[in-house]
């Protein structure tokens, strides 16, 4: 067996490796934060909406219909009302009940801003299920 002892003028070699472990985690952290935001700023491209070709679903006996029309005026139930009275109106007709279905319909030149507004009072409101009532299309058009 024969031992080493070390002297004074014998130094520790240097070990001059670079660690790269944070570095791969960051660049893994950045590729996921690329990967999730990419599809999301595609978001401004211009859309051509189709008309639907679903089945239309079973209405109820007596549906109650809120009108947007063309010059932005609502009618509830064939009755005039105002945006600001609507939330008063909607509880006058379905007698305070906030699981009642609102069919909505719009004119085809009412604004989508428009038709936003009309939909977040009905939210505000506390109405949360509404169709939205649209043209029956054939297939293939």
């Amino acid at each position: 067996m024969a031992l080493r002892q070390r002297h004074a003028e014998e130094d520790l070699t240097e070990a001059h490796d670079i660690n790269v472990t944070p570095f791969i985690d960051v660049i893994l952290v950045l590729l996921i934060i690329f990967m999730v935001g990419a599809p999301l700023a595609t978001v401004d491209m211009t859309v051509d909406l189709p008309a639907s070709t679903a089945k239309p679903t079973t209405r109820p006996d007596k549906p109650v219909f809120l009108t947007v029309k063309a010059d932005h005026s609502l009618s509830l139930a064939d009755k005039a009302v105002a945006l600001k009275g609507l939330a008063k109106a909607l509880d006058e007709e379905f007698k305070g009940d906030k699981e009642e279905r609102v069919y909505l319909q719009a004119d085809k030149s009412v604004d989508y801003g428009e038709l936003m507004a009309v939909m977040n009072v009905l939210r505000s409101a506390g109405y949360l299920k509404i169709a939205l009532v649209g043209l029956e299309a054939q297939p293939g058009q």
